[in-house]
């Protein structure tokens, strides 16, 4: 599986913009998707991760409210709208696929994803 993540930009604080991720290849198997960042001298933060069926979402704390995780199955691409975007949310964005069956609790977990996109740049800044 290839997953191509694009979207990012230079957007002004509570601004808004849309990720989309592209997954490619043998995608029959991909049970779900999500999105993590990392900023500048951090480590790698869950973002957000939806199953491919069904409507499990899970977001972490700091973007609920703000930013939804949608998916578009008969396209094989998951989106990130991110609305109200603050300095805190520069980073660069990336995709993520798993196989696995859900385990609710390990969706945050990086190792839980078995395949990882190259990651698109969000910068909030006025």
């Amino acid at each position: 599986v290839q997953l191509q993540a694009s979207g990012g930009g230079l957007v002004q604080p509570g601004g808004s913009l849309r990720l989309s991720c592209y997954a490619s290849g043998r995608t029959d198997g991909t049970r779900t998707m999500g999105w993590f960042r990392q900023a500048p001298g951090k480590e790698r933060e869950f973002v957000a991760a939806m199953r491919l069926s069904g409507s499990t979402t899970r977001y972490t704390d700091s973007v609920k409210g703000r930013f939804t995780v949608s998916r578009n199955n008969d396209r094989n691409t998951l989106f990130l709208q991110m609305n109200g975007l603050t300095t805190e949310d520069t980073a660069v964005y990336f995709c993520a696929a798993t196989t696995k069956g859900l385990i609710h609790s390990s969706l945050p977990d990086g190792t839980y994803y078995d395949y990882w996109g190259q990651g698109t740049q969000v910068t909030v800044s006025s």
